[in-house]
């Protein structure tokens, strides 16, 4: 996935869709999200927005996956290729590994969201990243967008989240501004405009084969 997005657009249009999602509350806090720019990001305090990572925290190698869980290359990554990376580096503790989420369009901020939700959302994070990528043919195809917020919260129940715990992680505006700013933030340091992404020890990537990815890692690790 390569585009840029309007953030402006963006906040237009999921004003216009607020009313099924929030009834008559006058406040969008996950539009308000997208109502930001690079300069107004930077004054967002985003401390509280966990970074998800697996693998050896102390790894000389670290690999940086910047994903939108809207993406189908980055669907195709994680159902097809992110096991094989796995076995070979992140169970190994050859590689910290960091899952970082780009927010293209607010379909992805609400996965994003669900993914996150709830105390010890670092524990059901990738478990659920899991469910979403491998439905994302289905959830993400919906014309509703009320479809696809309800497709979404039963992914997050059947991780064992409650409607209560959901139902205050989609009202929670000040995290999901965090998190878009988080977002903008690190796209501008990194330089990312397109998904799938990958900084490995520093150097920025496109979306690679598996074997070309394997090799980079392994001539990082010293290994090639």
């Amino acid at each position: 996935m390569n585009r840029r997005f309007s953030i402006l657009a963006a906040f237009a249009v999921i004003l216009a869709a607020s009313a099924f999602f929030f009834g008559s509350r006058p406040a969008d806090p996950i539009g308000a999200a997208f109502a930001q720019d690079n300069a107004s990001a930077a004054e967002i305090d985003t401390s509280m927005i966990q970074e998800m990572s697996l693998g050896n925290p102390d790894a000389a190698v670290t690999v940086i996956e910047y994903a939108s869980f809207t993406c189908p290359h980055c669907a195709r990554f994680h159902t097809e290729v992110f096991k094989q990376l796995k076995a070979d580096f992140i169970d190994t503790g050859k590689i910290n590994f960091v899952y970082r989420e780009v927010y293209f369009d607010r379909f992805g901020l609400w996965a994003a969201i669900v993914a996150r939700c709830g105390e010890g959302a670092e524990n059901r994070f990738f478990g659920i990243a899991d469910m979403v990528y491998e439905q994302q043919g289905t959830w993400a195809r919906q014309e509703n967008p009320a479809d696809i917020v309800e497709s979404l919260r039963k992914i997050g129940k059947t991780a064992g989240l409650t409607d209560a715990q959901l139902d205050q992680c989609f009202t929670d505006g000040d995290t999901a501004q965090a998190m878009y700013a988080r977002w903008l933030q690190q796209s501008e340091e990194d330089d990312i405009t397109s998904t799938p992404s990958f900084i490995i020890n520093g150097k920025k990537y496109a979306n690679m084969p598996y074997d070309e990815m394997k090799s980079v890692i392994e001539a990082a690790l010293g290994e090639g």
